[in-house]
This record gives structure tokens, C-alpha cells and sequence, in this order.
């Protein structure tokens, strides 16, 4: 499944269209006021299905992921002086990404690929594309692409 992630142009706080490959609108992400970021994810129907919530006061980036108002785990960025990546206590999956940030591969506890995750360049906002090998997995893996990029957003401010 494909999937293409969208950030909205003029928004106070963090918000995200999500498309299939048809480009009918599949999630809508909405930024929240918490201390870190906390981003609820909704369905095409405008029902809450998950929830991205960042850990503050952390020594590296962590994010708290819920699927409806259930623990699914923790991505954590490790420390990595090129490649960026990251654990996730979920199904022993892991992230990497290149060294320019712009791609990611999360893999499950069999090196296996999950997803694949390309930022598309030369675009006024955060735009990628998402590669689901699975189609169980969508929701999840989006989850833990907002992760990286709420992470991503916040090394930058």
C-alpha cells in the first residue's frame, strides 16, 4: 500500500493529510497543545484511530504511540553520529535513515522490510511518500513517520 503524507501549509500547530494512491483522503493528522508534541491521527470518517505523543524531558527523542487509546510501544531516537535511527519497542521493528534524513526503511525483528518512507523534495512543506509491504500495517507505520518528523521539526526550531 501507498501512501502519500502531506503537511498543510498555513497551520498553527502541526496537521497532515494523509492519501491513498488513488488520492482519496485516508487520515487527517491534527497537532494538539501539550507540553511536546502530541498529534491525534483520524480516519476518512473523523474518527479518532491513533495518537503520536512525545515525551519530554528525555536525553533523546521519544514517542509515545497509541493505536485508538492502546500502547502500542515507544520509538526512541538512538545516538548515531551519521544515519539517523531509531528503536521501537513494537514487534522488535527499527528504523534507519540515510544520512540526509530524506529516507527511512523500518524493518521488523527479521530484518524483514515494513515500510519504506522517501521525503519527496522541492515542496513549500513536509511531503512523503510511505511504502507499506503489509496492509496491516498503514496506521502503524504512519504513526512512526510522524514520529520522526515531529522529531525532525523539533531539532529545527
Amino acid at each position: 500500500m501507498r501512501m502519500y503524507f502531506k503537511q498543510r501549509l498555513f497551520s498553527w500547530f502541526d496537521s497532515y493529510d494523509i492519501f491513498d494512491e488513488h488520492g482519496n483522503k485516508i487520515y487527517v493528522v491534527k497537532g494538539q497543545i501539550s507540553w511536546g508534541h502530541c498529534l491525534k491521527i483520524f480516519d476518512a470518517y473523523g474518527n479518532e484511530v491513533g495518537t503520536v505523543k512525545e515525551r519530554i524531558l528525555t536525553f533523546l527523542p521519544k514517542f509515545e504511540v497509541y493505536l485508538g487509546n492502546q500502547y502500542l510501544g515507544c520509538i526512541r531516537k538512538e545516538f548515531t553520529l551519521f544515519n539517523p535511527q531509531y528503536d521501537i519497542d513494537y514487534n522488535g521493528w527499527h528504523i534507519k535513515g540515510n544520512f540526509m534524513e530524506w529516507d527511512y526503511i523500518i524493518t521488523n525483528a527479521m530484518g524483514n522490510r515494513v515500510a519504506s518512507i522517501s521525503k519527496e523534495l522541492f515542496h513549500m512543506t513536509d511531503q512523503y511518500v510511505i511504502d507499506v509491504s503489509d496492509s496491516q500495517n498503514p496506521l502503524i507505520a504512519l504513526m512512526f513517520v510522524l514520529a520522526i518528523d515531529a522529531e525532525k521539526c523539533s531539532r529545527n526550531n
